[in-house]
């Protein structure tokens, strides 16, 4: 098997750098999150805690992470236990160079 030692372009990097700000922050995030939508806390310590996660990086946000193809960098159509897109999925399908995967048959 092959192994990639680089990004197949600059948007596949950029991805990897998001999900590790993502996963850096993730905490941090979460915490700050349950002060803001916790309704019983006063109105102050709400707002002082939408000012902190707007002052964390914008990339730390897990909603821009998206799941692209790891050969082609593909964001569409993506299964996402291969991490494949659906083009190179049934390509490596059709030639039985994927273990366990077969054409349904009926």
């Amino acid at each position: 098997s092959q192994v990639r030692s680089y990004y197949v372009d600059w948007r596949m990097l950029r991805d990897v750098k998001r999900r590790k700000l993502a996963y850096e922050y993730a905490d941090e995030r979460l915490r700050i999150n349950a002060i803001r939508k916790n309704s019983i806390l006063p109105k102050e310590l709400q707002e002082v805690a939408d000012k902190e996660i707007a002052s964390l990086p914008r990339d730390s946000c897990p909603v821009r992470i998206h799941n692209r193809c790891v050969l082609t960098s593909r964001p569409r159509g993506v299964r996402r236990r291969w991490r494949l897109s659906r083009i190179v999925f049934r390509h490596f399908a059709d030639h039985a160079q994927m273990s366990g995967i077969q054409r349904a048959m009926w």
